[in-house]
């Protein structure tokens, strides 16, 4: 076959595939994309976005406390969940609509159809069979729910923003970012929130002492934790479900959140029709150029299951049209990729941990800094930030920063571009402190 209905063809119309059909497209190719449900993805729909955006609703609640100490008085203060969630899916709304007319106005044919492969360059697409020269994958990944009897009485992160009503008892199943972020939000809500965790941590791969430190403070301001806790099966009751754990007794709440993890997206593709191979952990195998094992079809973001952060299945979109379509081959750098969680208060790390630095480099320097910050002072609130710094002895490069505090994700964005630069601890210790700020901090570590 030569003739083909398009160049490209991208299934799934979320930050990766549609930077990837318009960077094609603005190359000159005839570009097509399927998306079943929303243009947008995960994050824009029902992921990070409007997470973001219930984060800052719900920080209001400790501001309009603090207010008091620095000066303003406040009268019938009141919280109404329907205002915060609708404000917010208008929101989702407009992206949705931006996201689309970006596709349109780059001449990309938008199929809004599930599309599974029928053989290596032919797919169904709502009924019709469309050809492409190149396919990308780029379908992302959805939540996962443990196969327990009595799972689907739960709830995912995609059915988290559409409540009806506030719960007044929940439980979160998981200890990652996602059960954390979560937790902080509905808590500060006033709802009464326990976080069943399977491990004896939360935030397993961060750097330990921040990790500690969120839980600590969470549990000063009042979420359960329950750690090592091996969940047997869950029970709907009359007002709300009840969770039967072994070794202990059960979790009665209105509400139950899984928050266990993600898995990629690649069920009922037809990707055995196309010959496309599989990891051991279900995500597609692909190279450093994102390719398959079919070499024209390639796949991008959660469903390659590399890093799953939005602004790397961006890049890996990018990378893929630029080097297919651009004539201008570049590859994804992996290293030093900046990460948050968005808990109360939020992380922000880059780099190697303490452990990572001692077993690849061996002679590190550690830099601590644990204050309080100025605002919480007056405020009255016992609530610590910790920085920490990462140094390879041997060549005095900061090889990693983690911080845990007010803005710590805003002040660790550019933090990550020195560390990506390569920069010294002495020429952080150059640098001239803007004062007052947390961020001097950084430079201030003796």
């Amino acid at each position: 076959m030569t003739d083909f209905d398009h160049d490209l063809f991208v299934i799934g119309a979320g930050s990766g595939g549609v930077r990837a059909a318009r960077i094609a497209a603005g190359h000159g190719a005839n570009v097509a994309v399927a998306e079943e449900f929303r243009v947008g993805g995960t994050c824009v729909i029902r992921g990070c976005v409007p997470k973001k955006l219930l984060v800052y609703g719900a920080h209001f609640a400790e501001d309009l406390v603090d207010a008091r100490r620095f000066g303003w008085t406040l009268e019938g203060k009141a919280f109404d969940w329907a205002t915060l969630r609708d404000n917010v899916l208008a929101e989702v709304d407009r992206l949705n609509g931006i996201y689309l007319n970006t596709l349109e106005n780059h001449k990309v044919t938008v199929y809004p159809e599930r599309a599974v492969f029928l053989d290596p360059h032919t797919l169904d697409v709502g009924g019709k069979r469309v050809t492409a020269k190149h396919i990308l994958i780029a379908t992302g990944a959805q939540p996962l729910v443990p196969t327990l009897p009595g799972a689907e009485h739960g709830i995912t992160s995609n059915e988290v923003f559409h409540l009806e009503a506030l719960p007044k008892r929940l439980i979160i199943a998981g200890g990652g970012y996602i059960a954390n972020e979560f937790a902080g939000v509905f808590h500060e809500l006033g709802v009464e929130v326990t976080l069943i965790n399977r491990g004896d941590t939360i935030l397993r791969g961060w750097e330990p002492a921040l990790r500690d430190r969120l839980l600590t403070i969470s549990m000063t301001k009042g979420l359960n934790f329950k750690f090592n806790c091996a969940m047997d099966h869950v029970e709907k009751t009359g007002d709300g479900v009840r969770l039967h754990v072994k070794d202990g007794d059960p979790i009665d709440a209105d509400l139950l959140l899984w928050a266990v993890g993600r898995r990629p997206n690649v069920e009922g593709l037809g990707l055995a029709a196309a010959g496309v191979e599989l990891d051991d952990r279900g995500a597609i195998r692909v190279d450093a150029d994102s390719a398959t094992n079919v070499p024209h079809i390639h796949a991008v973001g959660d469903v390659t299951d590399r890093i799953q952060l939005t602004p790397i299945a961006i890049r890996e979109g990018h990378a893929f049209a630029d080097s297919v379509f651009g004539g201008k081959p570049w590859r994804v750098d992996y290293n030093a990729v900046p990460s948050a969680v968005f808990s109360n208060p939020p992380l922000g790390s880059v780099g190697l941990t303490e452990a990572q630095a001692r077993n690849n480099l061996g002679s590190v320097k550690i830099f601590t800094s644990d204050f309080r910050p100025m605002r919480n002072v007056l405020a009255g609130r016992n609530e610590r930030a910790l920085y920490k710094l990462v140094v390879d002895e041997a060549t005095d490069k900061v090889v990693g920063a983690h911080m845990i505090g007010p803005d710590a994700p805003e002040i660790l964005q550019a933090v990550a571009i020195a560390i990506k630069a390569g920069l010294t601890k002495a020429q952080f210790d150059d640098t001239v402190a803007l004062h007052p700020t947390m961020s001097e901090e950084l430079v201030l570590m003796k």
